[in-house]
């Protein structure tokens, strides 16, 4: 069967998603909001007679240790300058993207204070729209953040990570042994798109 996935951070989409969609699913943002989003979209399809499941998207930094996650974390936005930032954070502020606007509020355009929740990491959504976030750390504790937003009610998790095929490589090693699933549901690594439209292939 065919599911819909929506999101949506304003009233708007929050609706259209609990009328509509089979799961809705959340960037990801630090667990106490997280949970007032399933709560919210839970009431609004309920009121409508429907029952919606929960994803998240997020990028994922894993590494045997903590210190060695921590440092590729870094790496990505190593280059990076001030003025690029700033250039990024004024293009974002003019989205009428509500998500957009919790995402920029996250990390609020500085380098300062990146970890905004326990090894959850907002350095990605300095310069880069949308999903802006990354669970950083080692596989224990990448694997224990993950049960925590589950216990929340997130059934589907969206993963991804940069390079590609390399962190692919690094979350199917150390990260999914952790993750074995009771119900058998099957982990599977599927390509980004590329200018929403040709799917990278394994």
């Amino acid at each position: 069967m065919t599911e819909c996935f929506l999101g949506g951070s304003s009233a708007a989409g929050k609706e259209v998603a609990a009328e509509h969609s089979n799961v809705y699913l959340t960037w990801g943002e630090p667990p106490k909001q997280v949970k007032e989003k399933i709560e919210e979209v839970k009431k609004l399809a309920e009121e409508k007679g429907r029952n919606v499941r929960f994803g998240i998207r997020l990028h994922v930094i894993v590494r045997e240790t903590e210190e060695e996650a921590w440092e590729e974390a870094e790496k990505l936005i190593q280059y990076v300058d001030n003025e690029t930032i700033e250039l990024a954070q004024k293009t974002f502020a003019r989205y009428d993207s509500v998500g957009q606007k919790r995402m920029t509020h996250l990390n609020k355009g500085t380098r300062d204070s990146l970890e905004i929740s326990p090894n959850l990491w907002s350095g990605i959504g300095l310069v880069r729209g949308g999903a802006g976030t990354a669970l950083v750390g080692d596989p224990h504790t990448v694997a224990k953040r993950i049960k925590e937003y589950e216990a929340l009610g997130i059934e589907t998790f969206v993963l991804s990570g940069y390079p590609h095929l390399e962190e692919a490589y690094e979350v199917a090693e150390l990260l999914f042994p952790l993750l074995k699933d009771e119900k058998k549901q099957e982990n599977k690594i599927v390509g980004e798109m590329i200018a929403d439209a040709y799917a990278l292939k394994k």
